[in-house]
């Protein structure tokens, strides 16, 4: 093959709630096999976020990554990539304690803000799993008026 290609493998991400989609991953055990899965696919990185195990919602509690990276190191040869995204409202803090908990080989280095500007997926629903996707996804009309009148 003349061009190499690497390719990076997001499993969870932070926007997508449990609502939108029966195929997002967020307990651990569902987390480590889509891993798994997309390493023997072909992914050579996986980039990896963590969600409460019960409701779906982006976490960054170490201990959660602790429940799905052994599993996915025992079985994979793919470069762990541990977000520093975590989710729409954490501190730098929670966005940076896995990664300086856990030292992955990767981390992800989020320059800026994390304006995304997703409320109107809020709109595509009128019925949530859990509490927490809706005020989650409509928090960012805010951030999307507020860049709006900036610009």
């Amino acid at each position: 093959m003349d061009k190499k290609v690497i390719v990076s493998c997001a499993i969870t991400g932070s926007i997508h709630t449990p609502t939108m989609s029966p195929h997002l991953p967020f307990a651990p055990e569902d987390i480590a096999r889509q891993a798994i899965e997309a390493a023997e696919a072909g992914a050579a990185i996986l980039h990896l976020h963590a969600r409460d195990p019960k409701t779906g919602e982006p976490t960054g509690e170490p201990a959660v990554y602790l429940q799905f990276l052994p599993a996915i190191k025992a079985a994979t040869n793919a470069v762990i990539n541990i977000t520093t995204g975590g989710g729409l409202h954490m501190t730098l803090d929670q966005r940076l304690a896995p990664a300086l908990r856990i030292k992955p080989e990767l981390a992800s280095f989020n320059m800026g803000s994390i304006n995304f500007s997703i409320h109107r997926l809020a709109r595509r629903h009128s019925e949530w799993k859990y509490a927490w996707e809706e005020p989650y996804l409509a928090a960012t009309e805010a951030i999307s008026s507020a860049i709006h009148l900036w610009i």
